[in-house]
């Protein structure tokens, strides 16, 4: 397999981002940072792109950051963690933003930012053998990759506070029971899964998931009359869409819509 920290490639209208450091427990550090980054970017201005997919090739989903790159860091740890911490953040932020679904299958444990990849999906199946740990603690650092921000959207704040501050691990079983993932899978089922999963969502109405996960992203912090507004104008849009027409029609034809733009 290639030495690209992370492997980008397109099917259809699918596009796969394989974190792809096995040897290191696909651990981040900066080449693999700036290469997720380059990818978030290419996969959000890609019109062609309607779903992405993110996973992890080996044994592991992802180990958080190269504990070996902060050592050799030296006395610059703070100038380093600065710079690979904002890359890993402006990428995320291109994938929870991006206007099309983002589906994270994971094939094995998630540590610390691994964690933060890896509930940052709007779909997140899990091998049954994965396992999920903050990790942070141990090594006297505290969340990144956008866990303090989606970790407790996810599983509430009391269970987050146990999760980040215990360093305690969470089964995949637990983690589908408390909402920290969608559902888990078989390990042998992950890539079948994920095959199925990712192109029902690539035939969706991406423009109206685009939509649907602006409003999710706001709404923790937002008023009710603020979010109700935005809602308002979010379903005015959408309705003058191509997409509404097509799924209307199909309604009332009693026919499956087709969102390709083809119909």
């Amino acid at each position: 397999m290639s030495a690209l920290p992370v492997l980008v490639s397109v099917d259809g209208a699918v596009a796969t981002l394989t974190l792809n450091r096995p040897a290191a427990g696909n651990t981040v550090n900066q080449p693999l940072a700036d290469a997720l980054l380059d990818a978030a970017i290419r996969c959000d201005n890609d019109p062609a792109i309607r779903c992405v997919v993110l996973t992890g090739h080996g044994k592991l989903f992802c180990g958080g950051g190269d504990i070996s790159a902060f050592d050799a860091a030296g006395d610059q740890v703070p100038a380093f963690l600065s710079r690979l911490a904002g890359t890993l953040h402006m990428a995320v932020t291109r994938l929870l933003r991006m206007d099309k679904p983002l589906l994270v299958a994971v094939n094995g444990p998630a540590a610390g930012a691994g964690l933060s990849l890896a509930i940052s999906g709007d779909v997140v199946i899990v091998a049954h053998s994965a396992h999920f740990i903050a990790a942070y603690g141990s090594v006297g650092l505290t969340p990144d990759g956008g866990m303090s921000w989606l970790l407790p959207r996810h599983v509430g704040l009391r269970r987050a506070q146990e999760i980040i501050l215990t360093n305690r691990k969470v089964s995949a079983e637990e983690a589908a029971a408390i909402g920290l993932v969608t559902r888990t899978v078989p390990d042998d089922q992950l890539a079948p899964e994920m095959a199925k999963t990712a192109r029902m969502l690539a035939d969706g109405p991406t423009g109206a998931i685009a939509g649907a996960r602006a409003l999710l992203l706001e709404s923790s912090h937002s008023p009710l009359e603020g979010q109700l507004e935005r809602e308002t104008r979010s379903i005015a849009a959408a309705g003058g869409s191509a997409e509404c027409r097509e799924g209307v029609a199909a309604f009332l034809g009693r026919r499956k819509p087709d969102f390709s733009g083809d119909a």
